[in-house]
């Protein structure tokens, strides 16, 4: 259940011997753990009250507004308690990277094992954020930014030719030819609406208003 202010209240949460509450922090469209952080009474109410994270920092034994020295925020957008009330799960909108240093957008970089294989929303919302780096800093000889310098126009057209190509594959008998294309498809798709300035979000929300 989402923690909706005027139905929250600090006395709900279960802080440990010193005082904390751990933090997880998500992207709230691609699903990315950003960060695990801690929180005291003060970070939380001044993270509902601003709407932004705040944390507590346990080496400055202060509280300050995440990303305050880089210029990076975390906005609040949605945040969940689990069923010992001692931890925190909130769905963020950053702006920057995560790491410390500026060198990630995740704190949880490092795959150190297994095969990590992408699911749903959490795979689009990613590509959205890497599509998005490749229109904000375009690189010779990739692609997507290959893709962006042609225009709206050409990338339109692109997504149309994909369009017929899975419906055609749909048409055969051969799974991973209709996978292939609905990839294809789907990622010309998150190409044309970075063009267009649109989110997956506002997407998200017209799907869940015809949801009835």
């Amino acid at each position: 259940m989402s923690l909706k202010k005027e139905e929250w209240n600090v006395n709900e949460l279960k802080f440990g011997e010193n005082g904390l509450i751990p933090v997880v922090a998500q992207d709230y469209e691609s699903g990315e753990v950003l960060i695990l952080a801690y929180m005291n009474e003060e970070a939380v109410n001044k993270t509902f009250e601003t709407g932004y994270a705040h944390y507590y920092s346990r080496s400055k034994k202060t509280v300050t507004k995440y990303g305050e020295t880089l210029g990076n925020t975390q906005k609040l957008i949605v945040a969940f308690l689990d069923r010992d009330n001692d931890t925190l799960l909130i769905k963020v909108k950053q702006s920057g990277k995560a790491d410390m240093e500026g060198n990630s957008f995740t704190c949880f970089p490092k795959q150190i094992k297994g095969e990590y294989k992408e699911i749903g929303g959490e795979m689009l919302g990613r590509l959205q954020r890497i599509v998005g780096e490749y229109k904000k800093n375009p690189e010779d000889g990739a692609y997507t930014s290959f893709l962006f310098a042609r225009g709206v126009d050409r990338i339109a057209k692109k997504v149309g030719e994909e369009a017929v190509e899975f419906v055609i594959a749909s048409k055969n008998a051969d799974k991973d030819g209709v996978v292939n294309e609905a990839a294809d498809l789907l990622y010309h798709t998150m190409v044309l609406l970075s063009a267009k300035g649109v989110k997956l979000s506002e997407v998200c929300s017209e799907l869940c208003k015809r949801n009835r």
